[in-house]
């Protein structure tokens, strides 16, 4: 059940990209960067008052103090709740007052060279804050209560609640478009009246509270009554100890090198920019989110164990594991979604050259997917050692990298800063990655090399081998000219996308059984006992 709510819930949010992009463009459109940078405003703020720290260190003390009391722990929670909800309130409040403020700090305004945000960018990015910014609150408070419904066992409404913003969001656009017309008339900047703002904005921001606001529909479920309690005292927070410190320096760290890159993606705006550099990322990160993140909580939960107790070679035993199977899929996503990257930028755009944008920003990003999923795995290995010094310091090496290249890459041209931004993504997770692996084998005793390089080598083999083949199905439907089939409109790119996918499916995992892959029987058996009969 959890697996499909994340599945649908990653499908309805590419169709939300696909309708805003309708909507208002996506290359060559200074109205969907200037949306791009204040809608993710809100999830930059939330993430670094509250990503993270939620469910690593508030909510071990939770499902203590459910074990501890005998109200299971309700008048704990209503006091974390209450203060949660107090702070919350205040920063968005806060946050929303100084949106002139934010907006300044993520985009770069306009130059004598004609790069960055133009002043009516600029203005038309804070209006559209001054409707995002209130999703703060409304994402930290559906990350606090559904991680308090977690903690009690109650799993299914914090995965399926995304769907209900995701529906809300793409009806609210369907309105826009019926009211204002498609990208061919909301790309500009200059015809936006308050009433187009607050359709397009409010309607973002109206289905993240319905994400929230449908939580508490399952407290009497799990055994749970709110009352509002202002007594803080004996919340905890001091007992939270370095491990919150580790972890909040990490995600400031993350969120510097954000700023960073926003600020230098604002230069390319009007080609590559921030829209297309977030909706590229959205794809980079779908296999991620459905097989890595799956398979790395699982495997998480058994090397926690495996460190308490102490057996390290468990732990090593574990880690190759996940690798392998994570591995298995992430290799073959990278080139999958490199061979179809073209078709893919066409669903996005209505032009050729956006197509051709749009593909090699994905170009750019997908040859760190399969390191990006074992960093995710290795800091986890970390975490269930109780370290968490080192994972920040990985991070510090990646943010400095990415820091580094995102400003030598503003000299470029305009056309070019996106591309050359996910290149430095790449660049510096994969030194992040290396330097990774190097300290969790000294940490490990040896993390066994040799086992998941050879599995890595047949993966790759067969996901070439596969890519050929998927290349032949592109170019034959005319992937690479602008008066091809899939460059046609969106259903001829998306009949190519599926094609060429299915074919190198069948490919891939034929070479693999061909050649007697161990890693396919064990993906088969965890998929069996997550399914049953």
């Amino acid at each position: 059940m959890l697996a499909a709510g994340t599945m649908l819930s990653r499908i309805l949010g590419f169709a939300k990209t696909f309708v805003l992009a309708y909507a208002i463009g996506q290359t060559q459109s200074p109205a969907a960067d200037a949306f791009a940078v204040s809608n993710q405003l809100p999830n930059n703020i939330y993430a670094l008052i509250a990503g993270g720290l939620l469910s690593a260190v508030l909510i071990p003390q939770i499902v203590r103090a459910m074990k501890q009391h005998t109200d299971g722990g309700t008048a704990y929670v209503n006091k974390i709740v209450t203060l949660g909800g107090s702070l919350f309130i205040v920063i968005a409040l806060v946050a929303t007052l100084i949106a002139p403020l934010l907006v300044q700090v993520y985009a770069q305004t306009a130059s004598g060279e004609g790069k960055g945000f133009t002043p009516g960018q600029i203005d038309l990015a804070v209006a559209f804050a001054f409707w995002c910014l209130p999703q703060i609150l409304f994402y930290a408070m559906y990350s606090l209560l559904g991680e308090v419904l977690n903690a009690k066992q109650v799993f299914g409404p914090f995965t399926w609640a995304p769907l209900i913003n995701n529906v809300i969001s793409i009806a609210g656009l369907v309105v826009f478009i019926a009211m204002f017309g498609g990208r061919a008339a909301n790309s500009g900047v200059d015809d936006w009246t308050p009433l187009k703002i607050a359709v397009l904005a409010g309607s973002a921001t109206l289905g993240v509270l319905a994400q929230a606001a449908f939580l508490p529909f399952f407290w009497r479920r799990a055994g749970l009554s709110f009352r509002p309690d202002f007594r803080w005292r004996g919340v905890g927070l001091k007992s939270t100890g370095t491990a919150a410190g580790w972890l909040f320096a990490m995600i400031l760290v993350t969120q510097l090198a954000g700023i960073v890159q926003s600020r230098v993606a604002s230069l390319g705006s009007g080609a590559a920019g921030n829209a297309v550099l977030q909706n590229a990322w959205l794809l980079f990160m779908l296999p991620h989110s459905i097989i890595t993140v799956s398979i790395a909580t699982a495997y998480f939960t058994r090397m926690s164990h495996d460190a308490e107790r102490g057996d390290l070679g468990a732990v090593r035993k574990n880690l190759s594991l996940s690798l392998r199977i994570v591995g298995l899929f992430t290799v073959f996503a990278s080139i999958a979604l490199m061979v179809v990257a073209v078709p893919f930028g066409r669903m996005f755009s209505n032009t050729f050259d956006g197509a051709l944008s749009i593909g090699a920003v994905l170009l750019a990003y997908m040859p760190g997917l399969v390191l990006f999923s074992m960093l995710f795995i290795i800091q986890r290995v970390f975490w269930a050692m109780h370290d968490h010094r080192t994972p920040f310091l990985m991070q510090c090496v990646q943010s400095v990298l990415f820091v580094i290249g995102a400003l030598a890459v503003t000299s470029l041209p305009n056309e070019a800063i996106g591309v050359a931004i996910a290149a430095c993504t790449t660049l510096a997770g994969t030194a992040q990655t290396i330097v990774a692996l190097v300290l969790v084998r000294k940490r490990l005793g040896g993390i066994e090399g040799p086992v998941v390089t050879r599995s890595h080598v047949q993966f790759v083999i067969a996901a070439l081998i596969a890519g050929v083949a998927g290349l032949l199905v592109v170019n034959f439907f005319g992937s690479f000219s602008a008066s091809g089939f899939a460059m046609a409109d969106f259903t001829g790119a998306l009949i190519t996308l599926v094609l060429a996918g299915a074919v190198m499916v069948g490919v891939y995992f034929g070479a693999l059984v061909v050649a007697k892959n161990g890693e396919i029987g064990n993906a088969v058996r965890m998929l069996r006992s997550k399914l049953g009969r």
